[in-house]
């Protein structure tokens, strides 16, 4: 019995084994005590510091963040709710450090797919490597898009839930896709989740057409239920992650807008989501595509320049230009010409993979064959973004929360798991079903006309395509690039960008010779099977060594040794207080904040970790602030830097070598202030138009909407008002006047969560001065009190509290029936 189950388990062990020698392998530069230089990470450290600093005085992290923005929810920067779960992820990848925990977790999920697809181990070890290893994720997890990467890691962890859900193997199945679904949403990018949605839509559908032409309607039924139950209770275990994201969401710029805020001008609008423009910004070229087996087709990455061997380099010298000078401009100019701004690689998938998918769509007679190929080639055409308009628009406004995300080019994660799905089931069917050697043969003369008809168009492109970016924007960079180098000389300008072309296609015909030596490698394999000549285990481990081989040599472009450092050497690069900060950081004041003019103020990775920041780093900004941010803080509007509490501001002196200076601000407003008068504003144009040639010192402007929580006030020389105490989620103030007043609190306006309390009744106040809060007074002498309780927190916890013993419970409880069924069955069986 014993000796059984070994065997059973060895193949499995065998995997284990290899994926996890595979990703320490790759993942060399950690043996050696190095961490990665994820910039992601760094940034999100800064953003969290505030938080983490809380937690260790208090015990719990924060709701809100006053050091990103002005203040913002600490919802998408570190929350913690309340769980009888472990952390799944560190128990499934063993505990491994960064990156080695990601690639062996991808690679379990997707082997765990395999052998819900029936698929033979050493398949399964082919198409586990492959998915954990496309290039995108070395990509990703190079920057620190650690959220995502994990999202895409549980993909097929789910998928193989609801595959034996919908093969009626039902227990088991109820327990990983319970665990799957929890662990997809738990992670929190719901962009990929979304992504995931659609390829489990498409999935779904196929099976249901097969039952009903079944006429399985009862199974259909529990399978159904099943399914929908698990998700169910996945979704209700991450409610504090899901209802605290969707209440901010509203407040955000993927929420919406009321106007539009070009230059300056200003406009009324209303969106219920990012605008097309904003969202379609990372699209990818349709010719572009076939980098998804063409890695370097297109020039790979934009940190990537042309290079000394650059056909530039030969027409520069052809005109006379010294070969020095004809280098230093081709390693000026990169070498890429997709259709995104700024990419750092492909998402190649590795072409033996590519080249049986595309046989399996050929050939397989299988129910997911469609309903994969469907959703690929939908994948795609989102990815194109804004170079198909008609069919990205339509989506972009009619399907179902699209407007919310941007980077079109972020669907390529659905080819990313369909494409190598495709390619274990391809080679299943050819390789082990009854009679593989004669039914290949019947099958031969279709391979070969798929394979031929995707050269005859790569050739066809090689011939017809302009050799020009399909994005313009990228194009005319390119041109400024060489015009500023060539002082606008046209004939060298004409020179350099025939030198540009040619090394294009250049590019494209040496991927084009690439494609075709797998392809006939591949082709002679599955020959040489079919003459009997070697054996179908050899056909799969050649290929999976090779596939291997190939895309570990390109991902080395991507995530190499340079990409660690000793993590002392991080920290003192990224966190170490310059004499500047140290400046700062000698005032005691609670509550001030800092504005550093020398960065971009939504990419300030760095500012938000020593002080109050009025910039920051979070692609989730609230609408009313970016739209601040649009129209005044880019421009260093005094009044709106006074308003802010901007106490310092650090400008690059020209007189230093543009090194930069701190300048106190001695006309900053302070934390809170009293007004003589309130203007009532028509709307938020009007409204944010006003505050910038206004002296908000002594005039508070609130919308119309809030007219009736507005008293105006009677101007009290000897009235005061001063905070008392801050705390990111309490502020107490101390007011005293004779007669009502109108006081304006230099914190941000978030209608859901925070609360207002005079003298410890709930009081009305109102968006005072677009982004901050203000608040009628009466004469006397009275405490307030501001203190953020969003009820969408206090709710989701108790709900995600509830849903953790329900997963468990559904997961052990079905691992336990299934073991307990199988048993049954064994029993029977003898």
């Amino acid at each position: 019995m014993n000796s059984g189950l070994f065997k059973r388990a060895l193949p499995h062990l065998i995997a284990i084994i290899i994926f996890l020698s595979i990703s320490v392998f790759f993942s060399k530069p950690v043996l050696d005590g190095n961490v990665l230089k994820q910039s992601d990470v760094l940034g999100w450290k800064a953003m969290a510091q505030n938080a983490f600093e809380y937690k260790a005085k208090h015990g719990h992290y924060p709701l809100w963040n006053p050091n990103l923005f002005s203040g913002m929810p600490n919802y998408q920067v570190a929350m913690e709710g309340k769980s009888i779960l472990p952390d799944i992820p560190k128990i499934m990848s063993l505990w491994l450090p960064k990156p080695i925990n990601f690639f062996f977790l991808a690679c379990i999920c997707f082997y765990i797919l395999c052998l819900s697809l029936g698929v033979k181990p050493v398949i399964g070890i082919l198409g586990s490597i492959a998915f954990a290893f496309s290039t995108y994720n070395p990509i990703i997890i190079g920057v620190g898009h650690e959220s995502k990467m994990l999202a895409i890691a549980f993909m097929p962890l789910l998928m193989a839930g609801m595959i034996l859900t919908f093969e009626k193997r039902y227990w088991v199945g109820l327990a990983i896709t319970t665990l799957g679904a929890y662990l997809e949403i738990a992670v929190n990018h719901p962009q990929i989740n979304y992504y995931f949605l659609l390829i489990a839509i498409a999935v779904s559908v196929a099976y249901i057409i097969t039952w009903i032409k079944r006429n399985e309607w009862k199974h259909m039924l529990i399978a159904g239920s099943i399914v929908v139950g698990a998700a169910a209770i996945a979704v209700a275990s991450t409610a504090v992650t899901l209802l605290t994201t969707y209440e901010y969401t509203k407040a955000t710029m993927r929420g919406g807008n009321d106007i539009s805020v070009e230059g300056n001008a200003v406009k009324k609008m209303k969106s219920s989501g990012l605008d097309t423009a904003y969202a379609f910004q990372y699209s990818f070229g349709k010719a572009e595509t076939v980098v998804l087996f063409m890695p370097k087709a297109f020039g790979e990455s934009t940190n990537k320049p042309l290079g000394e061997n650059s056909k530039v380099v030969e027409k520069l010298a052809d005109k006379g230009v010294p070969d020095g000078s004809a280098m230093q401009v081709a390693t000026q100019i990169p070498a890429y010409w997709g259709g995104i701004m700024s990419t750092d690689g492909p998402p190649y998938l590795g072409v033996i993979v590519c080249l049986l998918a595309l046989i399996g769509f050929v050939i397989v007679k299988h129910p997911l064959r469609w309903a994969l190929l469907a959703v690929t080639i939908l994948g795609i055409m989102m990815a194109w973004g804004k170079y198909l308009p008609g069919f990205n628009t339509f989506l972009f406004t009619h399907l179902p929360m699209y407007n919310k995300f941007r980077a079109p080019s972020m669907s390529m994660v659905i080819p990313e798991f369909t494409v190598p799905t495709m390619a274990v089931l391809s080679l299943q069917h050819i390789l082990y079903r009854d009679k593989s050697q004669e039914l290949l043969k019947a099958d031969f003369r279709k391979i070969l006309y798929a394979v031929g008809g995707l050269f005859g168009l790569l050739i066809i492109m090689y011939m017809m395509l302009s050799y020009n970016s399909s994005n313009p924007d990228l194009e005319n960079y390119y041109r400024s690039i060489v015009a500023q180098m060539t002082q606008n000389h046209e004939e060298y300008i004409r020179t350099i960008f025939s030198g540009i072309k040619a090394d294009r296609k250049t590019m494209f015909g040496g991927q084009l010779l690439r494609t075709l030596a797998f392809a006939a490698l591949v082709i002679g394999l599955l020959y040489l099977y079919l003459r009997s000549l070697i054996k179908s285990l050899v056909v799969v481990i050649g290929l999976a060594a090779i596939s291997t081989i190939d895309l570990l040599v390109i991902d080395k472009d991507y995530l190499n040794e340079e990409h660690y450092a000793p993590t002392d050497e991080i920290t003192a690069q990224s966190f170490t207080p310059s004499l500047i900060e140290k400046q700062v950081l000698q005032d005691r004041d609670p509550d001030f904040r800092v504005f550093n003019a020398n960065v971009n103020p939504v990419y300030d990775t760095r500012s938000s970790y020593f002080f109050k920041s009025i910039t920051g780093y979070n692609p989730a900004r609230l609408s009313i602030y970016q739209n601040l941010i649009d129209k005044y803080i880019s421009a260093g509007n005094q009044s709106v830097l006074n308003m802010l509490n901007t106490k310092y501001m650090i400008f690059a002196n020209p007189q230093t070598n543009q090194q930069p200076q701190l300048q106190p601000n001695p006309y900053a407003y302070g934390h809170c202030w009293l007004v003589k008068n309130v203007r009532i504003a028509n709307g938020p144009v009007e409204e944010i138009e006003t505050i910038g040639n206004m002296n908000l010192r002594d005039t508070a402007i609130v919308q119309e909407i809030f007219s009736n929580v507005v008293m105006q006030p009677q101007w009290d020389s000897s009235a005061t008002i001063r905070l008392t105490k801050f705390d990111n989620d309490t502020m107490d103030y101390s007011f005293s006047s004779s007669r009502p007043q109108f006081a304006v609190f230099s914190e941000i306006y978030y209608p859901y969560g925070w609360n207002a309390y005079v003298d410890g009744k709930k009081a009305e106040y109102c968006k005072t001065d677009y982004v901050l809060r203000g608040m009628s007074l009466p004469p006397g002498q009275h405490a307030v009190r501001f203190v953020f309780e969003p009820s969408s927190y206090k709710t989701g916890v108790k709900i995600s509290y509830i849903a953790s013993f329900l997963i468990l419970i559904l997961f052990l409880g079905g691992l336990f029936m299934e073991w307990r069924t199988s048993r049954q069955s064994g029993v029977r069986s003898h």
